[in-house]
């Protein structure tokens, strides 16, 4: 084996490195470098040469062991306990064991050599070095340090009795949960639960105190779960730090505060948006979780029904007017106008949007944060928007009369205008906005359709199970076998994947109210709800229940879901 020192000729390791990286590609080496003789391993990472032949030159080179795969490469918990995820990541190296108690360091490059040597220093062990790909020993890396995190009752265990709130006011900005090792037990305790979230998918983590005891919960797939109960005596430590991490202050405690913070975990960024409130026994914090490498949803992917699809791509494809998503908080309605600004983006419009907050990043549309505090509101932002050209404006939420006759009126004026309300269903979003004050008339001209949603829990697919329901089921569900070509529904039993839930992930079930002349003339008459809803039906339209007994039709979701989510005046 072949170590690197200060005498070693370092031109005669790239010659050798690239006769045999030249040896591995064949023509691949050739068409980037020529008839050069020497090469180094950063030079051909720059020109996108395979990392695995990468590491393998890099063996043959040294004369040092090679693997391409670590996935059955046991990690060394000494590696793991004495070395913080930060410095791994930063020179690519884990530390690897076998059952004869051999240690190892995997590494990529050349540089790494030295930092095994210092290691082997540090631990009082002799490593020896092994090469593989990169992406293998990142991947490595994050697998390992998500496994060493442990269990958050383990360190409320080494918490009780503590004192501990000197512990907990370092604040680091973009600090990677999986670095746990050298954390303060309270620090530690609440990158766990915040781990343990994003584990789960969780959209929102509650601290929510009682009289007697402190609760943690957590909202997956639109439904709250307990998930721990640390003692009640830690309750303002765990607040504080939760504090500290949003910028907030930790000594006032009789107003509500907001913050803000971004977390690591291993290659993933996760926005938190943290809100605390006081209440009767001691203050209680929210922590919405956004998920910065979940893909966007295209509209194809919503669960949108074929009907509806091409209705709603129809009326984004419009020159102007304004189209509406309505639902309840969290049912999905930016999502929905994220994917129709996907299908719509292009070279040749100009979009904007005003968001609060902005949930993802959209390439090539400019979004813009608005702000109470700070004098942005959606109404002064809207009026700033028409002067900068747009062909499509997306209005986050209509709030108030002042955004609502705005946005109505540049719909009016040449934009096409995206928006959402809240209101129970999709006829209820133009009495919502007469209730705002917009004349009748200006809502029958502008209104392009409005579509109404919710979000259902599928049933989950490691544990799906299907039933012939009773003629009792049938009765309480209001059900016709009709309904059910197959005649059998289908739940899930609970494992593992959905953690005992059944459920797993979730899909929209839509509403789809498209403004014709019947509609318009309803409008203008000041028709209440009930009775453009019963026109829009009778033109077709397919209600929010209706869609979602499809569903459970289609064995997506169960009828306890489409219940839970929609009332029966909604069928």
């Amino acid at each position: 084996m072949v170590l690197l020192g200060e005498h070693t000729d370092l031109a005669d390791v790239y010659n050798k490195f690239a006769a045999a990286l030249r040896a591995e590609l064949n023509g691949q080496f050739d068409a980037v470098f020529g008839d050069s003789v020497a090469c180094s391993p950063a030079q051909a990472r720059q020109a996108d040469l395979p990392e695995p032949a990468i590491a393998l030159a890099l063996s043959e080179t040294l004369n040092v062991p090679f693997r391409e795969s670590l996935a059955d490469c046991p990690v060394s918990h000494e590696f793991l306990s004495g070395v913080p995820i930060s410095f791994a990541r930063r020179h690519c190296l884990i530390g690897l064991t076998n059952d004869n108690g051999h240690r190892a360091v995997a590494i990529a490059g050349l540089s790494q050599l030295t930092q095994v040597q210092a290691l082997s220093r540090v631990l009082g062990k002799s490593l020896e070095p092994i090469f593989a790909p990169r992406d293998e020993i990142l991947r490595a890396i994050n697998a390992a340090y998500q496994q060493q995190s442990g269990q958050a009752e383990r360190v409320i265990e080494e918490l009780d009795g503590r004192q501990v709130m000197g512990e907990i006011e370092q604040a680091a900005k973009n600090e990677d949960l999986l670095d746990v090792a050298s954390r303060a037990p309270v620090i530690k305790l609440v990158n766990l639960v915040l781990f343990e979230a994003i584990k789960r998918r969780a959209s929102d983590v509650h601290v929510q105190p009682y009289e007697d005891r402190l609760m943690i919960r957590m909202r997956v797939d639109g439904v709250l779960h307990d998930v721990l109960t640390p003692p009640k005596a830690l309750q303002s430590e765990i607040i504080s730090r939760i504090k500290i991490m949003g910028g907030m202050n930790i000594a006032e405690r009789r107003i509500a505060q907001d913050g803000r913070e971004t977390v690591e975990v291993g290659d993933r960024l996760v926005d938190l948006r943290i809100s605390t409130l006081p209440t009767s026994f001691g203050e209680r914090a929210v922590i919405r979780l956004l998920d910065k490498s979940i893909r966007l949803y295209k509209l194809g992917d919503l669960g949108m029904p074929p009907a509806i699809r091409e209705h709603f791509c129809r009326l984004i494809h419009s020159d102007h007017g304004i189209v509406l998503v309505t639902g309840p908080t969290g049912s999905g309605k930016s999502t929905t106008l994220y994917a129709a600004l996907q299908e719509l983006n292009s070279k040749e419009l100009n979009i904007l949007t005003l968001e609060d907050p902005i949930e993802y990043r959209l390439e090539g549309i400019s979004q813009t944060q608005v702000s109470d505090k700070k004098g942005m509101t959606f109404a002064t932002g809207l009026r700033h928007v028409l002067r900068q050209d747009p062909d499509i404006i997306m209005v986050g939420e209509i709030r108030d009369a002042e955004t609502a006759k705005m946005a109505i009126q540049s719909a009016l004026t040449g934009h096409l205008v995206f928006s959402t309300l809240h209101t129970n269903d999709a006829a209820g979003a133009v009495a919502r906005l007469l209730e705002l004050g917009v004349e009748p008339y200006l809502v029958a001209s502008s209104l392009l359709g409005v579509v109404a949603q919710r979000l259902v829990r599928r049933i989950c697919a490691g544990c799906r199970t299907s039933f012939v329901p009773s003629q009792a089921d049938l009765q309480r569900w209001d059900l016709k076998k009709s309904q059910l070509p197959s005649g059998k529904l289908f739940h899930g039993q609970g494992c593992e994947q959905c953690l005992q839930t059944g459920y797993r992930e979730r899909v929209g079930a839509f509403e789809f109210l498209e403004v014709s002349e019947p509609i318009r003339e309803l409008v203008n008459q000041r028709a209440k709800a009930s009775t453009i809803k019963a026109a829009a039906m009778d033109g077709g339209m397919t209600t929010l229940r209706e869609c979602g007994i499809e569903k459970v039709a289609e064995g997506m979701t169960t009828m306890e879901e489409v219940i839970r989510v929609t009332s029966r005046d909604e069928f």
